[in-house]
């Protein structure tokens, strides 16, 4: 993820974010086995860097020049990029959140094993009936995040996720598994919320900055409400992500969408969810032009 930015002037960040977080973050970008980026922590701290750089870098080129600005939005861990862009976290705060999130996330993980698994092509509505149904039975699944009109993940106890995967078809469903360290967005990362609640309540999030649209009720905010709280809510509860880019692009009026970071995932999904919504993906410093 980091080799296509390590020349650009704004990889210099990754120094700043590495005191924050205690670790070397340029070494993750560059040079860890993937085997060994497959760990929570590490692997959000690398997302979080790249997604950063990338916006300082369009900001430097001028990549937004006579656009303007008119919200924030990110996918779980990203709601921290969607922070620092919007003004309401500075770099070195959201880095030392992040490396929390990620230990916190780990060892509740380590504690309680669980896992995940993308339904793909049936209604929400439908998904939410088999869940609720598997967990009077017994077994422990919940929605974790509402990505787009025919894919939502699921996550809970292994046996829920076989549970699920295997009555998939009844409601025309396809299960695809996810290769996570554990049962994350659920009720498994009550620990990891209680871990991280101490390090939200000490961190100054701005009083008024550009309006960010959370992942726990998809509604924007601009510096009017208790961002911790929502932080912390949202380890156990799952990412909106269609209903927010709804309120991206109905009530805030957005008519384009730039995705910041690694891969081109959320502008895959904007476009199942708004097919009529420009989406770039600023992904390599070459995409900035």
């Amino acid at each position: 993820m980091g080799e296509p930015w390590r020349d650009a002037p704004s990889w210099k960040l990754t120094e700043e974010i590495s005191e924050a977080a205690g670790e070397d973050v340029a070494g993750l970008l560059l040079d860890t086995p993937d085997e060994q980026l497959r760990r929570t922590d590490l692997a959000q701290l690398a997302v979080f860097t790249v997604s950063v750089v990338a916006h300082a870098e369009a900001l430097r080129t001028g990549a937004f020049d006579g656009q303007r600005v008119v919200a924030c939005a990110g996918h779980s861990l990203g709601e921290y990029s969607a922070l620092t862009a919007a003004g309401a976290l500075t770099v070195p705060a959201a880095a030392a959140l992040v490396a929390a999130r990620g230990r916190a996330m780990r060892g509740a993980a380590e504690g309680r094993a669980g896992t995940m698994g993308v339904l793909v092509a049936a209604p929400l509505d439908d998904v939410e009936e088999l869940t609720g149904r598997i967990r009077a039975e017994g077994l422990e699944v919940w929605v974790a995040n509402v990505n787009a009109p025919g894919q939502t993940v699921l996550s809970g106890s292994p046996e829920a996720i076989d549970r699920i995967e295997a009555e998939g078809p009844s409601i025309g469903a396809k299960m695809i598994r996810l290769k996570v360290g554990g049962a994350f967005h659920s009720p498994f990362m009550a620990p990891a919320a209680e871990a991280l609640r101490t390090a939200l309540r000490g961190t100054a999030f701005a009083p008024a900055h550009l309006p960010v649209v959370a992942g726990v009720d998809a509604a924007a905010y601009a510096g009017d409400c208790d961002w911790p709280d929502l932080c912390e809510r949202q380890l156990t509860s799952p990412v909106l992500w269609e209903p927010g880019v709804r309120t991206l692009v109905g009530p805030l009026g957005c008519r384009r969408l730039v995705e910041l970071g690694p891969g081109r995932t959320l502008a895959g999904l904007i476009r199942r969810i708004a097919p009529d919504t420009e989406t770039v993906s600023l992904d390599r410093p070459a995409a900035l032009a």
